[in-house]
């Protein structure tokens, strides 16, 4: 999978990720997702009162990326909670919410620092529950994330393969926003570059790229949402396609991630029209 996507940027291939945009079905996929999106945002209720689905659909991606986590709450009782220090579910639940409020805040700072940005969303996820809080884990030290089964790189290989992904995205290029959003998701998936809470953390990545290229600049199509509601044994699969790196496995990767997109804008979409029936 390195020797496609995160090859140095200035090798034989500029821009990596616009190979994959070129894969059979991820035009398509990136097609499908273009017009969800257009939809949504052409919606009355979201022109008059973004706002309130903006906050709506960052407590159920929230919501969303913590099932995927282990911890699958009700979304009245994510509403209803304040204290989120008791148990490993209500951590879980507290570190998401956390980041998703966090991920707007660093918009502007991804292009130009990648790294920076992960090791401070590492740091808003884990809190006081890790002590290597903020860096990647050094060689021996284990990882906390059960979802996630892939053999896990070693130290080095992670260093090497962050610095490439941190290349690729201040460098720029044209690939599709889902392309890449999808490549940084999958890729921080594959490396667990940090000792825990690194689905949470990847998925918060794949957020701010999504917002941060314009596809989705009010974060309101939460592709956690989609991921959560395809479930968490597709989304393993999905994964293993990924990691494979072969070109059927990376474009089934892409396509899952535009399916999950798809459905958060469904589901943003439901919130558009119960408040415009006066439901919510």
């Amino acid at each position: 999978m390195r020797n496609v996507v995160l090859m140095s940027t200035t090798g034989a291939t500029a821009d990596p990720l616009a190979v994959l945009a070129g894969l059979p079905g991820v035009a398509e996929s990136v097609d499908s997702v273009r017009k969800a999106v257009d939809r949504v945002y052409g919606h009355r209720i979201m022109r008059r009162r973004s706002n309130e689905i903006t906050s709506e659909a960052a407590l159920r991606g929230a919501r969303g990326s913590a099932a995927l986590s282990g911890a699958d709450w009700a979304l009245e009782e994510v509403r209803r909670r304040t204290d989120f220090s008791g148990d490993d579910g209500a951590r879980t639940v507290g570190a998401a919410l956390r980041l998703t409020a966090e991920a707007g805040q660093l918009l502007s700072i991804w292009r130009q620092s990648p790294l920076r940005v992960l090791a401070r969303l590492h740091l808003v996820a884990a809190a006081e529950s890790d002590p290597r809080v903020g860096r990647p884990r050094q060689e021996g030290e284990p990882v906390d994330e059960p979802l996630v089964e892939l053999p896990l790189p070693d130290a080095a290989e992670v260093s090497g393969r962050l610095e490439g992904l941190s290349q690729l995205i201040i460098a720029g290029g044209t690939a599709p926003a889902l392309v890449t959003a999808a490549v940084v998701h999958g890729e921080l998936l594959a490396l667990r570059p940090f000792g825990s809470h690194n689905g949470l953390v990847a998925r918060a990545a794949q957020r701010i790229v999504l917002v941060g290229s314009g596809l989705d600049p009010k974060a309101v199509c939460s592709a956690e949402v989609g991921h959560a509601e395809l479930g968490r044994a597709a989304y393993a699969a999905a994964l293993d396609g990924y990691a494979s790196g072969t070109p059927e496995g990376m474009a089934a990767w892409i396509a899952h991630c535009g399916k999950a997109v798809e459905l958060g804008v469904r589901e943003s979409t439901a919130v558009c029209e119960a408040l415009q029936r006066g439901a919510a």
